[in-house]
């Protein structure tokens, strides 16, 4: 019986209905476009080829310091000759979903989209997304994917506070602790929650640490609110030139954004502490996704292989990001554990992470509130 279905398998890829499935079920083979997995691309090597002959690459707001997609975009060109072009590098999750609903249509489009949870979530209901599942998607936790394929979180981490040592005489461990006087006008989120992962995640965290939860964001923009009443609220931008001039002393974001300070402000007058508060211990990971209608489908699926691959996962590591297949890897040998021992440690055991829709409602939350209370 099994000789018999592996001859009639080879008879369906013969006859151009693709590799076998389980089962024996044959899966049929579909241009990159419609593919939903390499296998229904007729196999690795196929997709790589079709990804070679496009050529090219379209990405949007992926800074090189970000969870190092710097190595990570080199690895790319060099493994596969394929050249990728980068738009908007300062922009924010909810600015790579109006590009590419402004941009349909057009060789110039995003091919894929890096965002914050909550933003893939309104993508995938807006319709946006190609539903696509990498090689190792069984790996990757339930509560790190989409159950229908529109994206997988592929890294992440902790909020966290960075101070400059060199100009904060005590730095502070806490949310509560920003609110005293001594850090007038010090405090700098990155960027703006209604907009920006990073920063709603800050604001989740700081309702966390204010009696808030996972239901309730409120807190976090009460706190942020009290903040700019004291006088300790700063809107710079805490990118590594505003610390150097002293622009933005103390900073809420990603341990993996303040840790990589650390090494960028060597040289430097800046002595940059990186700390993760014990009153708001906040985790979060960055969701990867395909536009429906990327102008290079194939190279969009490859970059998404070459994100969860243990390549890919390890450079994420380079930039302190803590990649979604960590445990995994580490069972199975292939985690680069000198990376991943600089890693800070977490008080208080295994993440929680919020729900599909906890995220939502707190984005809605968010995006009614935040103006009125802080910016207005």
């Amino acid at each position: 019986m099994r000789a018999a279905a592996f001859v009639a398998c080879l008879c369906a890829v013969a006859l151009g209905l693709g590799a076998c499935g389980e089962g024996n079920e044959p899966v049929r083979v579909v241009p990159p476009s419609a593919a939903s997995s390499a296998e229904e691309a007729g196999g690795m090597d196929a997709l790589i080829e079709a990804a070679k002959k496009e050529g090219t690459l379209h990405t949007t707001t992926l800074l090189r310091h970000w969870a190092n997609y710097g190595g990570l975009m080199d690895g790319f060109e060099e493994k596969y000759g394929i050249k990728i072009v980068n738009s908007n590098p300062f922009g924010s999750s909810q600015q790579e979903i109006d590009d590419i609903k402004r941009s349909r249509g057009k060789a110039t489009a995003p091919d894929v989209l890096d965002l914050g949870d909550a933003f893939a979530q309104s993508a995938t209901r807006q319709g946006l997304l190609a539903p696509y599942r990498v090689a190792a998607w069984d790996e990757i936790p339930p509560n790190q994917k989409d159950p229908d394929g529109a994206w997988f979180n592929s890294y992440g981490g902790y909020v966290s506070i960075g101070c400059d040592q060199s100009r904060v005489a005590v730095c502070p461990v806490s949310f509560a602790d920003l609110l005293k006087p001594e850090y007038q006008g010090m405090v700098a989120l990155n960027g703006n929650p209604t907009t920006a992962g990073s920063a709603f995640a800050g604001v989740y965290a700081a309702a966390l640490a204010n009696g808030g939860s996972f239901d309730d964001i409120q807190p976090g923009i009460d706190f942020f609110a009290e903040l700019d009443d004291v006088g300790n609220y700063n809107r710079g931008n805490p990118n590594p030139e505003a610390i150097v001039r002293g622009e933005t002393p103390i900073s809420i974001e990603w341990d993996f954004l303040n840790l990589r300070h650390v090494d960028e402000l060597r040289g430097t007058d800046v002595r940059w502490k990186v700390s993760i508060p014990f009153d708001g211990s906040f985790s979060q990971y960055y969701a990867q996704a395909i536009n429906k209608h990327a102008p290079h489908p194939a190279a969009a699926r490859l970059w998404q292989e070459y994100l969860a691959d243990p390549e890919g996962q390890n450079l994420r590591l380079t930039g302190y990001a803590r990649p979604v297949l960590m445990d995994v890897m580490a069972k199975d040998g292939t985690l680069d554990e000198v990376k991943a021992s600089r890693l800070p440690t977490v008080e208080g055991g295994a993440p929680a992470f919020p729900t599909a829709a906890q995220l939502a409602k707190a984005l809605r939350v968010v995006e009614k509130n935040w103006t009125a209370a802080v910016d207005g």
